[in-house]
């Protein structure tokens, strides 16, 4: 009977140690869970950061070059120009010494939806000089493939196929580097066509009219 009462209590006594065990692991189960989901939620604003960086640095790039290659900076003299011109390049080269890169997370088939879609806006953008006007339009339809809202002009729907297949963040660095080229041959237009005013007052000039 004595002992009948003695393994009795300890088997009472193993299931309350396996109790208060298992309670003890689930509460460390989940403060370690509620630690990943606060670092998760660092992480994200940790790419956030890095990708509103790396755009940043392009937005730099962009109004540099600009401004090296504008119509305004042809139009000041030899000295000025050159002084300009040297501390654009300075600032140009800080702007390059700054490292940002946020790697993106694909699949087999979002890597080859990558590729095709680089290379059709490359070969866009090595031939914008040959035809100005016509590279403009491959790129607004191309630009038209990346919008939501209903797009003002055509739409390549080959285009869009390949970047509805492309990883989310891949999609948005395609559609900024397109409003990046057309915004660079809105000015190279713009560019060309005030030379092309300018020489025709210059002749009208030379002729003494």
């Amino acid at each position: 009977m004595a002992q009948a009462k003695i393994q009795a209590k300890m088997n009472e006594s193993d299931r309350s140690s396996k109790f208060s065990r298992s309670v003890s692991m689930a509460d460390r189960s989940g403060r370690l869970l509620e630690n990943l989901d606060q670092l998760e939620i660092r992480v994200e604003a940790l790419r956030e950061t890095a990708t509103a960086m790396e755009q940043e640095k392009e937005n730099l790039l962009e109004m540099i070059q600009s401004i090296q290659s504008s119509q305004e900076m042809r139009s000041i003299s030899d000295g000025e120009r050159e002084e300009l011109l040297l501390t654009a390049n300075r600032l140009l080269g800080r702007t390059l010494t700054v490292e940002v890169c946020v790697e993106t997370i694909r699949n087999p088939q979002q890597q080859e939806a990558l590729t095709k879609a680089t290379s059709q806006i490359d070969e866009i953008a090595s031939s914008v000089l040959d035809n100005l006007e016509e590279a403009r339009k491959r790129l607004l339809a191309l630009h038209a493939a990346c919008i939501s809202e209903a797009p003002p002009g055509p739409v390549d729907q080959k285009f869009q196929a390949i970047v509805i297949s492309c990883a989310l963040e891949d999609q948005k660095k395609i559609k900024r580097r397109l409003e990046t080229l057309i915004r660079n041959v809105d000015n190279t237009g713009k560019t060309i066509r005030i030379m092309d005013q300018r020489k025709i007052e210059e002749h009208h000039s030379s002729n003494g009219n």
